[in-house]
């Protein structure tokens, strides 16, 4: 039968189901399918923190959201116009979330009354008439999977378990998606046991060919590619990204990698990534603990190395020890905090901005250091070698704070060239530089950067003593001297002022705006759509995003004074807002959420609109 084929401009789409369903699987590969064929995009992975939730509750839900475009997109999107509910659960857990005439997908061999009644449906809502408000497409997926793999060789356990490719297959056929690299990718995956190899095959052939015959799907979609700078692009999350520039971190400064961690969620992947590229000159090790990681981390920055530990908010309340003392040794070391909702374990696998004040305070003593966060998954490429340049010329820790909205998330990559990428080499001390020649002074510093030289231990003549206990300027020497330890405190602070950083980028169009929105790190995407949709309704408004926050640009405060007003949206209780309250005397207006989610542009247009008029 002949289909119409409607073209559309952009489409969310969010796959839901038990964290055994695979949807986060299945939104990867459809999000892999239609970066290839080079619509801009943005996805919002959503599951839970247990191993295994109980299966058909509403805690076990695992969703994968994925926006892509004809045009350039910021944000996940804020509310999902498909819906692919795998049962009850899943639906019950995201129909809130859904604008009416929303098309939702149903796997109607779940829709027992066993599983409504464990989520608290007391009818089934695909026929009392509750969804009247939406399009429901009722499709058996786990039935129709298994007997298209009758004849497949497999347990009806392995054929049921391949309703996810099912529903991909269809998914893809919907949106006109390509699908060889899919099947590649299953080829790859199951490369062990050929007979899961052809019946996920099957399953998501299946899926594709229910939707090109059956009348249930009169329409199919088209989403045209983005238009986009010219280049190679690849699909990346921020983790994966964020590897990566620690890997060209290392190349770029030509010192090994050392990577000294402790599983944790989000960070994790980072670990995992890395361990890939030991041709790169990159060891990782996974440490018994926190402290440990840290410990070896600063121990290979000691001898040489680019010293990288990541983690968690709860991991790096374990390392401040470990990273007061490579303040006081003056050694760079990137630490990467991957934040979570907390406080204590918190929300593991939900997101949130409320680490800032640790980053930035959270060591005994005055110890200072450099923070630094990415505003999006590719972000944290550069992110990473913007943290090893800081840490590598001002002999710093480096804290860099990406969040868990970042890490899993993922967007288009346009891949640098090498040349684009900074210079990152070091010069190592290798003699003496004491006034007599033939004495090593560890604490004489650069009259530039105020660093201090770095000096690869067993270098001949250059002995010199570290540790924890406050140094004597210039000799290093164990010294308890009021004097020296205030000229030591000040001078610690001094460097990380003086560290050189861009200024920040104000988006003000025509130059009118009496607001600006203040951001940092992932609330970039949803700022920047609020913003750019209020500008579409003759809004005036300006934006302003922070990278740097340790220090911060020096032409921060000269652009806060330029408006009337300054809102501060952050995924925490206002802690950039009480910063900026303080350093500049600004009456910063905080804007706040602590959901674990991320902001929604509607919500953040809404609240800007008001202050907008009310400017």
């Amino acid at each position: 039968m002949t289909k119409q084929i409607r073209q559309l401009d952009r489409v969310v789409i969010r796959f839901a189901g038990d964290s055994g369903d695979g949807m986060q699987l299945t939104g990867d590969r459809f999000t892999s399918e239609t970066a290839q064929l080079g619509n801009d995009i943005s996805t919002l992975p959503n599951f839970p923190a247990e191993i295994r939730a109980p299966a058909g509750t509403l805690p076990g839900v695992s969703s994968f959201q994925v926006h892509f475009a004809d045009h350039d997109v910021l944000t996940p999107g804020d509310a999902p116009k498909v819906l692919v509910a795998m049962n009850p659960a899943a639906l019950k857990a995201n129909l809130a979330d859904l604008p009416p005439g929303a098309d939702i997908i149903v796997n109607t061999d779940e829709f027992t009354r066993r599983s409504l009644a464990k989520v608290g449906y007391a009818t089934n809502p695909l026929d009392d008439g509750s969804l009247a408000r939406y399009s429901v497409h009722p499709v058996a997926l786990t039935s129709m999977t298994v007997g298209a793999l009758a004849d497949a060789g497999v347990a009806k356990k392995d054929a049921e378990r391949a309703k996810n490719m099912f529903a991909l297959g269809l998914l893809c056929w919907m949106y006109s998606r390509p699908y060889e690299s899919t099947l590649r990718f299953l080829e790859r995956k199951f490369a062990t046991r050929p007979d899961l190899v052809g019946a996920n095959k099957a399953a998501f052939r299946a899926g594709w060919n229910y939707g090109e015959t059956t009348e249930a799907f009169a329409v199919r979609y088209e989403v045209k590619p983005a238009r986009m700078r010219p280049g190679t692009y690849r699909n990346i999350t921020g983790n994966q990204a964020l590897a990566l520039g620690l890997v060209a971190a290392g190349v770029r400064s030509k010192l090994p990698v050392f990577l000294g961690a402790y599983p944790i969620t989000p960070a994790s992947d980072i670990l995992h990534e890395l361990a890939k590229h030991k041709r790169f000159g990159v060891t990782t090790m996974q440490a018994e603990d926190e402290i440990a990681a840290v410990g070896a981390a600063l121990g290979a920055s000691y001898g040489g190395a680019l010293g990288v530990t990541t983690t968690s908010g709860p991991g790096v309340a374990l390392k401040s020890e470990t990273i007061s003392l490579a303040v006081a040794l003056e050694l760079p070391l990137v630490i990467v905090d991957v934040q979570r909702a907390g406080p204590s374990t918190g929300m593991p696998t939900k997101t949130e901005q409320a680490d800032l004040n640790m980053a930035l305070y959270g060591r005994h003593g005055e110890a200072p250091l450099a923070v630094i966060a990415p505003k999006s998954p590719s972000d944290c490429f550069h992110a990473a070698l913007e943290a090893a340049r800081m840490a590598l010329t001002y002999r710093t820790p480096v804290v860099l704070l990406s969040d868990n909205y970042v890490a899993n998330g993922s967007e288009p990559w346009l891949l640098p060239t090498v040349d684009e990428l900074p210079d990152l080499r070091v010069e190592f001390a290798t003699e003496p530089n004491g006034e007599d020649g033939k004495t090593f002074l560890p604490y004489l510093r650069d009259p530039r950067t105020l660093a201090r030289p770095w000096a690869v231990p067993g270098t001949p003549g250059l002995q010199h003593r570290i540790g924890g206990l406050e140094k004597a300027d210039k000799t290093g020497d164990i010294s308890y001297d009021p004097a020296n330890h205030d000229f030591m405190v000040r001078i610690r602070q001094e460097r990380i002022d003086g560290i050189v950083v861009p200024d920040v980028d104000v988006e003000d169009p025509d130059g009118t705006a009496r607001v600006l929105v203040l951001g940092w790190g992932s609330t970039y995407g949803p700022i920047g759509a609020a913003c750019r949709a209020l500008r579409e309704r003759g809004l005036p408004i300006a934006q302003a995003h922070l990278r740097h926050l340790a220090p911060l640009p020096a032409n921060l405060g000269e652009v806060l004074a330029r408006y009337d007003k300054v809102v501060v949206p952050e995924m925490n209780l206002g802690q950039l807002a009480h910063l900026v309250r303080a350093r500049y005397l600004v009456d910063a207006v905080p804007f706040n959420q602590v959901s674990g989610l991320p902001f929604t542009a509607a919500t953040l247009e809404n609240m800007l609109e008001d202050v907008v008029k009310n400017a």
